[in-house]
């Protein structure tokens, strides 16, 4: 009983707005502190800078769940964390620390595959099926449409492949931009084209 006390005061305090200056501020750090020691936030979520520019992450107890781009309102990505997996969402850069590692050295040319746990509950159905074979493409190299389609069980379903490369809750990571049109051309991509050419640029496929 205590317990649930203590998580209902800290979910009406998280919820209550703290006044502009530094002892509000130290205030606030020390309660998402709490709520991240006491395992009662669901989602720990930080911004995390790249050189495709500013990134949400979100992670749960299994493990990542969300990247998002600077292309996509953070309030959006946030309600959608917040309808889809639990209202308890809170900053907290210091849950993202492998993230933002693992990140870094991918983006400075240090690291060719993740480590990271991955949480795939904002896929369903054949779509994460494809997400999950994505996993399987090396750095480096790239698919086409049709061959992830293939290679998640349903052969002629490339465009739904497609939607669900471009419905991809953990970009980069689950790395999308691997994937193509047939015959080479690029296709779509959740960050833009020349976010998905950086990548590529990156990784020596262009």
């Amino acid at each position: 009983m205590k317990n649930d006390t203590e998580a209902a005061e800290l979910e009406r305090a998280l919820r209550l707005p703290l006044a502009d200056d530094a002892d509000a501020a130290s205030s606030g750090e020390r309660l998402v502190t709490r709520v991240a020691e006491r395992g009662l936030a669901d989602v720990a979520y930080a911004t995390v800078d790249s050189p495709i520019g500013e990134l949400l992450a979100a992670s749960t107890e299994r493990g990542l769940v969300r990247i998002a781009f600077k292309t996509e309102r953070q309030d959006d990505v946030l309600n959608e964390l917040v309808v889809r997996i639990s209202p308890r969402v809170v900053e907290a850069p210091a849950q993202l620390d492998d993230v933002r590692r693992e990140l870094d050295q991918y983006f400075d040319g240090k690291r060719r595959e993740f480590e990271l746990p991955l949480d795939w509950q904002l896929s369903r159905g054949f779509r994460a099926e494809v997400l999950r074979k994505l996993i399987e493409v090396p750095y480096g190299e790239t698919a086409s449409y049709a061959e992830m389609a293939a290679q998640a069980g349903r052969p002629r379903a490339y465009r739904a492949a497609g939607s669900a490369c471009g419905s991809n809750p953990i970009p980069i990571v689950v790395p999308c931009h691997r994937v193509l049109r047939s015959g080479g051309a690029l296709g779509g991509y959740g960050g833009g084209l020349d976010v998905k050419r950086y990548l590529l640029r990156l990784e020596g496929v262009l």
